[in-house]
């Protein structure tokens, strides 16, 4: 959600202007002390050269150039040149400039220094060049000792390194927002004032409630705040009064912070956002201050909505998730939230909502009345829910068809998806039909990015053997053959040998209903169907490899959860023991446990056995199927009617599969002449019974469970 400012150009985000500008402006002085450091750095330099000892020999001393040497500090000799006439040389070749006029002026100037290795080894030096020169001691060239401490010098010497200190703490600082003030660069470690997104209200890009669905329940209980706030009085006038704030909940992906953006578009008062981390700062008291902060802006501008993204990262239960006091910060901000949302000083005129994928871990005094009264329940979107956020995301896409034809069909192929993951799969396709040149987006783009989406990457260049690639074709056509002739199975859609993602070699494509329970020939028929890979292989190839280990997890996984959790094993009885985690000790004992393993054994093995039979039966089936994927790599529904014949199945009700393949609207004439079958069947049984029907003359009919027409 971008904050828009009034008075900046349009087409051009003010933040992103202040933070260029900012940057700049710290570029140029960052430079500027560069600049200034290396000026300082070659002031106070002595206007003197820098010669060797030798030097100092030949050139002045033995020509009678020096008038005295000074040792300063132990470490440099001085050379005092004369700058008078003098009578043993010319000093025009070591003079600097300016020293012509100085001849005549006599006395001596500090024009030379060299440095010594210790004194002791310097004047025995200079004595020894002095007596080869003849000179008797009266005449030698006074030696004298001084101790210099310039602070101009030192401070000099010392510039450049405090300037580029200083110009890396203020670059720093400026990045950081500074420690306590107001920086563009960022928010400050020490600044109590939260960094708060505000909608501006004349925002042309602003979410809507019509922009948002798959959510209708939760969209109404929201609008429910919206209206309050816009007009209040009807609410009033009744005695009611609106809740202080609502939870959003549900998994990744399923729209809760697009709800609240959506929130904000539609509310005419100020909105301000925030996310959890943002309170979370590593010195005492700054989470609690920016808290107090956060609600007294809100209150400044009340009526008004505050939403706090992610607020798990500071609403955990206390007391958990580490060791004494390493929660303190964390624990004393969410009291500060507590107290501000229903404390001592009731808040007026301001909503809370908040959103959250971990309600679970949440603390209970967050979840009480007065403060979150509401938990709106935000969960993966069904069929109808799919099908209206499809055609949101299609509208903006080029399509060779109607929106309707690829919402219906579209929403049907993707059982499972959350808002997010339809997204994706729309910009999926419109990526690959834009690599394959295409000028619209067609249902073989969406198909593709669905198989992305779910499969991974295809990976048609991976190298694999023919023995590999043949067993990976037997073990998925067997996975194909169980379901396509087991009543309770899923229908099949698809089936491919091509490799996906990091791991899958193969994979079969099926399209569930969306059912809410499951029947214990259900579960019997799905583990049937997982073991079909295994069985297939030892069939068709005397031998078995590890490409079922995916499907062996979940055959373990569902028959453990008939056993231990939904109590459909007569010797376990009817209890249940959901696995919980963390969990260090099992609610049952040791010989209930070896009855639970032994159990599962038994029921995967008939599974088993029951699979091999029907493998066996339609065994030159399976192969027909394998050579025709090992021929054509990707086997869609139609192909596999073609081979295997008409499902033996058929429901009276209409599935994800039948909407995939004509949409919601076109009535499937299966379905209706199942029904009319069946009607007529249970005529003829009633006869037969001498069963009296209705006034009609024909039987009732009602569907069970499993969508099978049955005469009552």
């Amino acid at each position: 959600m971008k904050a828009c400012v009034s008075d900046a150009k349009e087409g051009e985000n003010p933040k992103t202007q202040g933070n260029q500008t900012a940057l700049t402006g710290q570029a140029a002085t960052l430079l500027a002390l560069l600049g200034i450091g290396a000026l300082l750095a070659n002031l106070g330099r002595p206007d003197a050269q820098e010669i060797s000892f030798q030097h100092f020999k030949t050139q002045l001393l033995s020509r009678g150039l020096v008038d005295k040497v000074e040792v300063t500090n132990k470490t440099t000799a001085k050379v005092f040149v004369r700058t008078g006439a003098n009578r043993h040389a010319d000093t025009d070749g070591f003079q600097t400039p300016g020293a012509q006029q100085e001849k005549a002026a006599g006395g001596s100037q500090y024009k030379f220094f060299f440095n010594i290795g210790s004194i002791d080894s310097f004047e025995r030096k200079m004595e020894e060049a002095q007596e080869d020169l003849g000179w008797s001691p009266s005449s030698w060239v006074p030696i004298t000792y001084a101790n210099e401490l310039s602070w101009q010098q030192e401070l000099l010497r010392l510039a450049p390194t405090i300037l580029l200190i200083a110009g890396y703490v203020w670059f720093t600082r400026r990045q950081l927002g500074g420690l306590g003030g107001q920086g563009p660069g960022g928010r400050g470690i020490f600044n109590i004032r939260v960094q708060i997104s505000v909608l501006d209200k004349n925002a042309k890009d602003k979410i809507m409630f019509k922009d948002v669905a798959g959510c209708d329940e939760a969209k109404a209980e929201i609008m429910e705040f919206v209206n309050f706030l816009k007009s209040p009085g009807k609410y009033k006038d009744l005695g009611a009064k609106i809740p202080k704030g609502a939870l959003l909940v549900g998994p990744p992906g399923t729209g809760k912070t697009l709800l609240a953006k959506a929130t904000a578009g539609e509310a005419q008062v100020p909105f301000l956002s925030i996310a959890g981390s943002d309170f979370m700062e590593m010195f005492v008291g700054v989470g609690p201050a920016r808290v107090r902060d956060l609600f007294a802006q809100a209150r400044a501008q009340a009526p008004s909505i505050i939403f706090i993204d992610e607020i798990d990262a500071i609403g955990r239960a206390r007391g958990r998730g580490g060791f004494a006091g390493g929660n303190d910060e964390r624990e004393n901000t969410l009291n500060q939230l507590l107290v501000e949302m229903d404390g001592f000083a009731t808040t007026q005129g301001v909503i809370v909502l908040a959103g959250t994928n971990r309600p679970d871990i949440l603390d209970n005094a967050l979840l009480r009345p007065g403060r979150f009264d509401r938990q709106i329940s935000i969960d993966r979107p069904d069929i109808t829910g799919r099908e209206q956020i499809f055609r949101i995301h299609l509208a903006k896409l080029k399509l060779d068809n109607p929106v309707e034809y690829f919402s219906e069909r579209l929403a049907a192929l993707s059982p499972g998806f959350a808002g997010a993951d339809i997204a994706n799969v729309c910009n999926e396709a419109a990526l690959i039909a834009a690599r394959a040149g295409k000028d619209f987006v067609s249902m073989v783009d969406f198909e593709a990015a669905t198989d992305r989406v779910i499969g991974g990457l295809e990976k048609k260049n991976k190298v694999i053997s023919v023995v590999e690639r043949k067993t990976v074709a037997f073990h998925e056509a067997g996975h194909a053959v169980v379901a396509w002739f087991l009543e309770y199975a899923e229908p099949l859609l698809k089936v491919s040998i091509v490799p996906r993602g990091t791991a899958a070699l193969g994979f079969a494509q099926y399209l569930p209903n969306e059912n809410l329970l499951m029947t214990m020939e259900q579960m019997r028929d799905m583990t049937c169907m997982a073991l079909g890979g295994r069985a297939a292989e030892q069939i068709m190839l005397g031998k078995i490899s590890t490409g079922a280990q995916n499907d062996l997890e979940r055959v373990t996984k569902m028959a453990y959860a008939q056993v231990a959790i939904y109590g459909m094993n007569k010797k376990v009885g009817l209890v249940s023991f959901p696995a919980e985690d963390g969990q260090f000790s099992k609610p049952y004992s040791d010989e209930t446990a070896q009855l639970i393993d032994k159990e599962v054994r038994e029921m995967v093995n008939d599974a088993y056995e029951r699979t091999l039979e029907l493998l066996t039966e339609k065994k030159d089936l399976v192969e027909k199927l394998a050579l025709t994927l090992l021929e054509k790599e990707v086997v869609n529904s139609e192909d596999l009617t073609e081979i295997l014949g008409e499902r033996p199945y058929r429901s009276a009700e209409l599935r994800n599969i039948d909407k995939f393949r004509d949409g919601f609207a076109k009535k499937i004439e299966d379905a209706a002449t199942v029904v009319k079958d069946a009607a007529a069947a249970a005529a003829q049984e009633a006869a037969k019974l001498g069963k009296q029907v209705s006034g009609t003359g024909q039987p009732d009919l009602n569907l069970n469970l499993e969508g099978k027409v049955v005469a009552t």
